[in-house]
């Protein structure tokens, strides 16, 4: 007996199912925007490649045969699963819901993103957020995150990128520090304990940029580590000159506990000056992730102090 594949006759399946709900071959053409003939021809092509009868059929009535109510049953859970399926998935299409999987850098994540949240969910209340801080590179793909959060100089070409605020980096030390030191040139730098985020492959030289000038400078740490946070506290306890991201240290520039350096110089980092949210591309961008973008857009844009 040939090997019969149920995909193959799903439509037809489907057709069978809505014929004997409504009770007739006319009655499921109007509900399914068919002719009673081509209703006719999908039955018996099922018919023809199942080898069964399915239908008792006379001018008066139709039954269903022992084969036939056997499909029946099967099939027409079937038929509701498929429709519960569409509906379920053309309502992730039309409305903001979901799980929301995105991923950020730690620091980032928590001082940036993470005051928002609460926003965001009060907004969208049908959707999941699920969040990921990692200090790495991020495969979207293989991962399976809707969004990464990347302080990027040059977005990967594979994803859409969307910039959503500028960042800049701050040099800066602690009060207690700066006592009987002055820091009034960037080759001042040299002769400190000089602090930051990233890793040693990233190299030891820092750049400055001053009205089309710009002046480098060899440095030395005692200590490197990939957290914006931990380099701050570094910043505190009096380890010497920090360069780190802006959003990390403001607070602590403006309560006095920080000391900016150098304000008439401009501090160029590795990883540029602007937080992108990134995605793959795609036919129909899903409303969860939509909303998402342009909320982070709009809300990011309205703090300036983030960028100053």
């Amino acid at each position: 007996m040939e090997t019969i594949n149920p995909l193959d006759h799903l439509s037809d399946l489907a057709v069978f199912v809505r014929v004997v709900d409504t009770q007739g071959f006319s009655s499921a053409a109007r509900a399914m925007g068919l002719t009673k003939s081509a209703v006719s021809k999908r039955i018996n092509r099922l018919e023809k490649q199942l080898g069964l009868r399915l239908l008792q059929r006379t001018t008066r009535a139709m039954s269903l045969t022992e084969a036939g109510r056997v499909l029946y049953e099967r099939a027409a859970q079937g038929v509701a699963l498929l429709d519960e399926s569409a509906r379920l998935a053309a309502g992730l299409i039309e409305a903001p819901r979901g799980i929301l999987r995105v991923t950020a850098s730690v620091t980032f994540g928590k001082l940036c993103l993470a005051p928002l949240i609460p926003e965001f969910l009060a907004r969208y209340p049908e959707i999941e957020l699920q969040l990921t801080l990692l200090d790495r590179f991020v495969d979207l793909v293989e991962e399976g995150y809707d969004v990464a959060l990347r302080l990027t100089r040059t977005p990967p070409e594979q994803v859409v990128a969307k910039a959503l605020m500028p960042v800049r980096y701050r040099l800066c030390a602690a009060v207690d520090y700066l006592k009987n030191r002055k820091i009034e040139t960037p080759a001042d730098l040299a002769g400190h304990n000089c602090l930051h985020y990233g890793l040693r492959e990233l190299g030891s030289e820092w750049r400055f940029q001053r009205a089309g000038e710009e002046a480098r400078v060899q440095v030395k740490s005692n200590v490197v580590v990939n957290n914006s946070e931990v380099v701050r506290d570094l910043l505190l306890a009096g380890l010497g000159i920090g360069l780190v991201w802006n959003y990390a240290v403001d607070r602590e520039i403006a309560d006095g506990r920080l000391v900016p350096l150098l304000p008439e110089w401009s501090p160029v980092g590795p990883f540029g000056q602007t937080a992108y949210a990134l995605w793959l591309p795609q036919t129909h961008l899903p409303p969860k992730t939509r909303v998402f973008i342009d909320f982070l857009a709009e809300r990011l844009r309205e703090t300036p102090e983030r960028a100053g």
